[in-house]
Parts: structure tokens; C-alpha cells; sequence
């Protein structure tokens, strides 16, 4: 996943942050106009058997996001002294799934301001 964001443009601060006891999975800042800070929630499922990867983002997952978040941005820095930039926070969801049949692609879904 974060070959596509780097693909973008995208500048990747960091993976797997740890905040408190929160997990960010992916903190970078997006160069769109205007650039933001961005948190990727990234989901995955084998299957749909049990639901899309969507669904398991519950309220209170998006509260616990949104507060790891704020926490990173009020830290200012990230475990290895990597600066975050006083950007505008956005929180984005990425869902990875396999392929529908063999041979095709995997799926990736980019939900921006999911969360």
C-alpha cells in the first residue's frame, strides 16, 4: 500500500507508529492543494465471507484513531524523532482484499476522510 501512496506523491513519515498504546498504521502527508497531514487506517480480509473490511471500523475504532492522531500531533514528533508537520489532519481508510479470481489483481479501495 504505501507504493501507491509514494506513487502519488505522497511523503510516508512513518509505519506502524506507536502512540500511547494506539497503532497508527500509516502516518504521511498528502502534497494535494491544500497538503495534510494524513493517518491510513489500512483493513484486510480474505474473504467477504464475514462482511467487507470496511465494516470493522467501528465507532470505537474511529474514536480510538482520532485520539492517537491528535495525541501524534500534539507529541509533534514521532518515536525516531521525525518531525510532524503542523498540517490539517485528515484520517483515511484502506481496504486490501484479495483477487476475485486468479490472474486478476488484488482490490485496493482508498476511502479518503473515512474516519
Amino acid at each position: 500500500m504505501s507504493e501507491r501512496l509514494l506513487a502519488a506523491g505522497w511523503r510516508i513519515l512513518g509505519r506502524q507508529v506507536r502512540v500511547g498504546r494506539a497503532e497508527l498504521d500509516i502516518v504521511a502527508v498528502d502534497p494535494a492543494v491544500p497538503a495534510r497531514l494524513v493517518v491510513v487506517e489500512v483493513r484486510s480480509r480474505a474473504s467477504r465471507a464475514f462482511g467487507l473490511p470496511e465494516e470493522t471500523v467501528d465507532a470505537r475504532k474511529r474514536l480510538r484513531l482520532r485520539r492517537a492522531a491528535q495525541a501524534l500531533r500534539e507529541q509533534g514528533a514521532l518515536a525516531d524523532g521525525t518531525p510532524v508537520p503542523p498540517l490539517p489532519l485528515r484520517l483515511d481508510l484502506v481496504v486490501v482484499e484479495p483477487a476475485a479470481a486468479p490472474g486478476e489483481a488484488v482490490r485496493i479501495r482508498h476511502h479518503v476522510a473515512a474516519i
